[in-house]
């Protein structure tokens, strides 16, 4: 019962930004709605629970503070500006033929049910009465820790390294930049392996290994990396780039285009 209400939330939540963004004629403001709607489904399923547990609880703390950096990252660098390329590029494809109701489906209901499959570890935490705490759950706490910090410092250092003028048109390679292709990616995905394991206190959890997988997943395979590796793929300097630095795990990641 618990997980049904955290998808109408969910729904409700999804379908209210989709009316904001046709008034807004801006449908990339779905970015801004990713992070928190993780921190959404972690505090419905923590209020509606029955029995807090010491798992639940840090997972609502680690989620909540993902979830609203992210947001206010992206609304620092996206808030007053047009809509994102790849939106403006789906209405071209989209044309005349119900354009809105394609915006609906493929953007905010799609985000909507990728952002429940990645949520799979909360979803179970949130409906078991299992208070045990193991070490491999503070372990996660660790690697969480470790994906946050790559997800915060890598962004950090490419803002800053955008903001000085000299630095136009150029890459950014140094700091984690020159371990990793995608730090703030990488620390994205690590981030959710950390949860993963915080909520595995109970033997069922292990199904929340989806949740981890598919954001995995999308940021290499669909959303995330391959968008940003097309569009430099042809740079000299990037070319020269990927070749010494690795695309996703640091250090050890496979290298090359």
């Amino acid at each position: 019962m618990s997980i049904w209400i955290i998808s109408g939330v969910i729904f409700i939540y999804f379908t209210l930004l989709f009316f904001l963004a046709q008034y807004l004629h801006n449908n990339s403001i779905v970015d801004l709605a990713w992070g928190i709607g993780f921190v959404l489904v972690a505090i419905t399923g923590y209020l509606i629970m029955p029995t807090k547990t010491t798992v639940s609880t840090i997972i609502l703390v680690l989620v909540t503070i993902w979830g609203v950096r992210l947001f206010f990252h992206l609304a620092k660098r996206n808030i007053g500006k047009p809509e994102d390329y790849r939106y403006v590029n789906m209405r071209k494809r989209w044309g005349n033929h119900w354009p809105r109701l394609k915006a609906y489906l493929n953007v905010f209901v799609l985000q909507g049910v990728l952002l429940l499959v990645v949520s799979m570890p909360i979803l179970l935490v949130m409906t078991s009465s299992v208070n045990t705490f193991y070490w491999w759950n503070g372990l996660g706490v660790g690697i969480w820790l470790v994906g946050f910090a790559y997800e915060t410092v890598g962004d950090y250092e490419l803002a800053k390294f955008k903001k000085t003028k000299s630095n136009h048109g150029k890459l950014l390679t140094s700091g984690l930049w020159s371990t990793t292709r995608h730090p703030n990616y990488f620390g994205e995905a690590l981030s959710w392996w950390g949860i993963f394991l915080v909520s595995l206190n109970d033997t069922r959890n292990i199904w929340g290994i989806i949740g981890p997988m598919a954001i995995t997943l999308l940021l290499l395979f669909v959303s995330g990396v391959p968008l940003l590796e097309k569009k430099y793929k042809d740079r000299s300097d990037f070319i020269a780039y990927a070749h010494k630095t690795p695309k996703f795990v640091p250090f050890i990641g496979k290298k090359g285009l």
